[in-house]
């Protein structure tokens, strides 16, 4: 299996993690255009029940490496057992989601095997059975397009909502699960686990909201801020921005949206007066629905909206709302 692709699936308190769901997705996709196979791996301890879940999706098995010195997270005791993993394995490919956890963990894993490690990617291209990962470098002004080169392993991390979690295809039968026994010496260990990081709490987490009204320079003034709140009352959604309605105080910072904010993939996300420059899009490009309302029918924004509607959205958001309350008195 020269190609074959191996998806860390990461999981917290006993449960999978989107960020795990949405890098099956990932090996997913990959083997697709690769022609060949993905598994799932699976590091903890008591793994029996996350094991039962992730073999129901269509994937060719589900490595389950149980050892008690790996019921809580060190960077060591998962760099060696990955690492055990790959020496038996011999991926192509091993697909990470870009979380705190690996960031700590996967580029010692690399480093240890002389590999490289491309992280954070927005996606992929396959030129002629080459994948270029595509990542952003200098705070998100640009692109750079990566090759790894080399028969492998090659580990890739793939940001938030790059790839989205209800895209994990499902086995019509469940994959095999597959003890992996792997040798870990405590004192290999030598980090104390330790409470797992948390960001500071904010007022609102917009990645669990489902509909998202987002609002851009368009909005013109603070006072016109009002309109689009009555738009996201009438639809049942959250309220956020892009980067210069935050940076001038008309919204808190929580509710900036984009490379420097959070990254969302709500069901319906509505973008008033949103040009779409690359470090917004990167923030919500994982949404279901996108509605764009915006004067300048080249804005960026409709490259990636399902609708766009060109025109001024003080003329437009106001009968929205209405229609919306109609349908909902109904």
């Amino acid at each position: 299996m020269p190609n074959h692709i191996l998806v860390f699936a990461e999981h917290h308190g006993g449960k999978s993690t989107r960020p795990a769901w949405e890098a099956i997705a990932a090996g997913q996709q990959l083997a697709r255009e690769l022609g060949t196979t993905v598994s799932i791996m699976l590091l903890g301890h008591n793994l029996a029940a996350l094991a039962v879940e992730l073999a129901t999706t269509e994937v060719e098995e589900v490595l389950a490496i149980d050892s008690p010195l790996l019921a809580e997270y060190t960077a060591d005791g998962y760099a060696l057992a990955v690492r055990s993993v790959i020496e038996k394995q011999n991926p192509r490919y091993i697909v990470f989601s870009h979380t705190y956890r690996v960031r700590d963990f996967a580029p010692k894993l690399a480093a240890s095997l002389g590999r490289g490690l491309v992280s954070d990617c927005l996606g992929y291209r396959n030129e002629e059975g080459k994948l270029i990962f595509v990542r952003q470098v200098f705070q998100g002004k640009y692109c750079a397009d990566i090759e790894l080169a080399g028969e492998g392993p090659c580990f890739v991390s793939f940001q938030a909502a790059a790839f989205r979690e209800d895209a994990v295809r499902r086995g019509g039968s469940p994959a095999p699960i597959t003890p992996v026994r792997v040798e870990i010496a405590a004192d290999s260990i030598r980090a104390q686990p330790e409470e797992r990081f948390r960001e500071a709490r904010q007022a609102v987490d917009l990645t669990q909201a489902e509909q998202i009204v987002a609002v851009g320079r368009g909005i013109k003034a603070p006072e016109n801020m009002d309109l689009a709140q009555r738009l996201a009352d009438a639809l049942g959604a959250e309220l956020g921005a892009s980067r210069p309605i935050c940076d001038s105080g008309w919204l808190p910072m929580d509710r900036q949206i984009g490379s420097s904010g959070q990254t969302v993939a709500p069901k319906l996300y509505v973008a008033l007066g949103i040009s779409g420059a690359i470090q917004h899009m990167v923030g919500m490009k994982g949404s279901n629905t996108i509605v764009a309302i915006n004067k300048d029918k080249e804005a960026p924004i409709f490259e990636v909206a399902t609708y766009g509607i060109v025109g001024d959205l003080f003329e437009i958001v106001p009968p929205l709302i209405e229609e919306i309350k109609k349908v909902k008195a109904a």
